[in-house]
């Protein structure tokens, strides 16, 4: 199964997308983009009572939910969540302890995955120059469609230097 792991709709800031646009967009590319499906991680919130079962059922396409947080080293994606971890971070706080999210959401049954990780200031590779190594990180966000010229090379070097 291949699925867009890191996918923002109108109900983040930096999309203006209809889940709908985004899955009929997908559809049309489906020889090019053979995707099975998406995860949609909104920015700084995740809804508990969000349905997606309509649009599944109309476009044959999977679709997952996860949130992208800011923390003390950058943007991250997390997955898996569901009302305890909700009641356990305020996603809205944008500097979550990267550590404690890290540790915290896995002990709970989920995952964090820093995302864009060679973007400069949100991306984590610039806070390893500064703060430890994180323990616990199982993998990272190595391509983003919305990466600069250098930021994925950044991200890959990271991957290679601390595993």
């Amino acid at each position: 199964m291949i699925l867009d792991l890191h996918v923002h709709s109108e109900a983040s800031d930096d999309s203006r997308a209809p889940v709908a646009a985004y899955l009929t967009w997908l559809g049309k590319r489906r020889d090019e983009r053979p995707v099975d499906g998406i995860v949609l991680t909104e920015h700084r919130h995740f809804d508990l009572g969000r349905d997606f079962r309509d649009l599944e059922d109309r476009f044959g396409l999977r679709i997952l939910r996860g949130a992208e947080i800011e923390t003390s080293y950058g943007h991250m994606l997390v997955y898996g969540i569901d009302a305890a971890i909700v009641r356990r971070f305020d996603f809205a706080d944008v500097r979550l302890p990267a550590q404690t999210v890290v540790t915290e959401v896995a002990r709970m049954g989920g995952v964090v995955i820093p995302c864009h990780p060679g973007r400069p200031t949100v991306g984590m590779y610039a806070h390893y120059e500064t703060q430890p190594p994180l323990d616990g990180v199982v993998a990272v966000e190595t391509l983003n469609g919305g990466s600069r010229r250098g930021e994925d090379e950044r991200a890959a070097s990271l991957v290679r230097r601390y595993g």
